[in-house]
């Protein structure tokens, strides 16, 4: 950085601009805005009568679907099963794509035994595949499991291996020059030096498990938000299905707000130099 030198001949110490903070509540309402809007337009649409109830039921018959679901305990029921599925799909998605990734992205022979393979079936759409797995497993709670954990496997290993492949070369040879073997080579060096595309596979992870959660529960499910959807399909009470499609968003948003605490808890600096 190059400093200015004023008529008079003295250096003037350099002012570098800093970013502001902005108001937590401030941003806050930011966020909140557009979901708001969202719910005003619905809200008027309903009221004046250009969204019938019979297309979909405006937000206060849906508050009232809420409640009747959650005071006969169909809603949290429903809950349970489907983050159930959603959480172990998910956790063996993850675990497979970050044990692939360092094997493909830290390994030349993983790379070339492995990777167009698994780049290939990462193309299939998983939606292409619910009737072989009902074909393979039955219409049980296994299918349902191991097409979530098929849907989150390859985002969390694209960004497993390019962030493996992106740890600083020269430090892996300094440490190996030390004497740390390959497992803690992986452990203590290559891990923390992938954590940020780790975090965004993570993110892609847990939102893509809420879609396929959604296909999922189409497998003859007997449990779950989708056997809500199904019920209420079958009875044209749109207010459930407005309150089912509702608690699919509610788990995506909260999906992607856990990877931000998480980014704020193990990458703080990332944070720091944001413009605000």
């Amino acid at each position: 950085m190059s400093t200015t030198t004023p008529p008079s001949g003295k250096l003037v110490a350099p002012r570098p601009r800093l970013p502001r903070e902005r108001p937590r509540a401030v941003s806050l309402t930011v966020r909140a805005l557009g979901p708001l809007l969202l719910i005003g337009g619905w809200w008027t649409a309903s009221a004046t009568g250009v969204l019938t109830p019979d297309v979909l039921a405006g937000p206060p018959d849906v508050v009232r679907a809420v409640g009747e679901l959650w005071g006969n305990g169909e809603l949290p029921d429903a809950l349970a099963a489907s983050l159930t599925r959603s959480g172990t799909g998910l956790l063996l998605g993850l675990v497979a794509g970050v044990v692939l990734g360092v094997v493909t992205g830290f390994s030349r022979p993983g790379d070339e035994l492995l990777d167009s393979s698994l780049q290939a079936m990462r193309t299939i759409p998983f939606l292409a595949l619910v009737p072989l797995f009902m074909v393979w497993f039955g219409i049980t709670e296994t299918a349902k499991i191991l097409l979530i954990a098929f849907a989150t496997t390859f985002p969390m290993y694209v960004s497993t291996a390019g962030g493996v492949r992106g740890v600083d070369r020269k430090l892996l040879e300094a440490m190996r020059s030390f004497g740390m073997g390959r497992l803690a080579l992986v452990r203590e060096v290559v891990l923390p030096g992938a954590l940020p595309s780790l975090l965004s596979g993570l993110r892609l992870s847990m939102t893509l498990s809420v879609i396929a959660l959604v296909a999922a529960e189409e497998i003859n499910a007997t449990a779950g938000i989708g056997y809500l959807m199904a019920q209420a399909q079958a009875y044209a009470r749109t207010d459930v299905l407005a309150v089912c499609i509702l608690v699919y968003a509610v788990l995506g948003l909260t999906a992607d707000g856990v990877v931000r605490l998480l980014e704020r808890f193990l990458m703080p600096w990332r944070t720091l130099g944001a413009v605000r």
